[in-house]
């Protein structure tokens, strides 16, 4: 049986917190992008209410296996980060990357396969592959323009240079700087608020903006008449809209149907 480098634990709160823990440093080995995927699929088929990704109090994650670039070759460990990302970028709830420490490459893509990103004030995030003679097989010259734009994004991928939390925080890279002490806290609270949501409507909003990004315009404004019909029927916005008129906005208790 392999060793379990990636765990789940599904809290009371209806939060799933995701662990990483393969020493030293969460190396994004091929193993370990099996165990998220297969982690993201099991959140999948039954889905919490938030998603947690946490890689430790030392490191969220220092990128790809660079062993296995060199003998299993680059296209082989591309195919892993796409499934393992992509799997987890398809959650239908909210996910959010708590970052300690680095989050370097392939450990910078994971947490941009999240929707947010928690992060200590002393983490450093890059894309270094430009370092060694290549460019980013993760995801990255895709998602990292897409949240910080492409002028930014060609900067931090052409120098590789590593971004302290308070300049992440700026150009829109992280959602939160907090202490180290505080990083899984902060993501756990978080995410337990948005568990609480109204959870379809969450999964719709995802859907359509990520799917909108990949079209025009039009393209997107379809897409989100779709979700905005689909949601008006379920049991939350009935809530939603007799607790907005009987008591005004922001009181409605949900339940994720």
């Amino acid at each position: 049986m392999a060793d379990p480098f990636v765990t789940i634990e599904r809290r009371p709160d209806g939060v799933a917190l995701i662990r990483l823990d393969r020493p030293k440093a969460n190396a994004l080995s091929g193993a370990v992008l099996g165990q998220i995927f297969a982690a993201a699929t099991e959140l999948r088929e039954d889905p919490p209410g938030a998603v947690v990704l946490w890689g430790g109090r030392r490191i969220f994650a220092a990128g790809a296996d660079i062993v296995e670039i060199d003998g299993a070759g680059a296209g082989t460990v591309g195919a892993n980060f796409t499934s393992a990302l992509g799997a987890l970028a398809a959650l239908p709830r909210s996910t959010i990357a708590a970052i300690n420490g680095y989050a370097l490459g392939g450990g910078l893509e994971l947490a941009l396969a999240c929707d947010f990103r928690v992060c200590a004030e002393d983490s450093r995030l890059g894309l270094p592959e430009v370092l060694l003679g290549v460019v980013p097989g993760g995801g990255g010259t895709q998602r990292l323009p897409r949240l910080i734009g492409p002028s930014r994004a060609k900067e931090l991928i052409m120098t590789g240079r590593q971004v302290p939390a308070a300049e992440a925080l700026a150009i829109g890279l992280v959602n939160r700087v907090v202490p180290p002490d505080d990083v899984l806290g902060a993501a756990l609270e978080w995410a337990a608020q948005l568990a609480r949501g109204p959870l379809v409507a969450h999964g719709l909003a995802k859907w359509a903006i990520d799917a909108g990004l990949e079209g025009t315009l039009a393209d997107g404004l379809a897409l989100e008449q779709e979700a905005f019909a689909a949601v008006a029927g379920t049991e939350d916005a009935a809530r939603g809209i007799a607790s907005f008129a009987a008591h005004g906005p922001g009181k409605a208790t949900f339940v994720g149907r």
